[in-house]
């Protein structure tokens, strides 16, 4: 599936299932309504999409509350980085800049993080 150049809204856990399944790599951010950092990191994630056609979701666990022992989130923002629907790696270090993110990417998925 070709990615979008916006973060795609998810709720649930059948939600997170499929975003990633129908994308061979997907990062998706856990947040929570009312954390500034999480909110910051929406339009940094916008960009990361349009720059490096990396489908980006985003799911606030507090609407799936097995999302949270499910997935491990302990912190937000936590993005985590899925291919072919599993998950490859982690970044919960609090807001992270448009360069950090696509440095992230291009470590783990090179491959698929090159930037257009």
């Amino acid at each position: 599936m070709i990615a979008t150049d916006k973060p795609t809204r998810l709720e649930t856990g059948d939600d997170v299932d499929t975003f990633v399944e129908t994308h061979d790599v997907a990062l998706v951010e856990f947040y929570t309504s009312g954390c500034a950092m999480c909110q910051a990191m929406e339009p940094v994630l916008g960009n990361v999409a349009r720059a490096t056609q990396i489908s980006i979701g985003m799911v606030n666990p507090g609407t799936d509350n097995a999302l949270v022992d499910r997935f491990d989130v302990r912190s937000v923002p936590t993005l985590i980085l899925f291919e072919n629907g599993g998950e490859v790696a982690r970044l919960a270090e609090g807001f992270q800049g448009g360069d950090a993110v696509t440095d992230f990417l291009a470590e783990h998925v090179p491959h698929a993080a090159e930037t257009v």
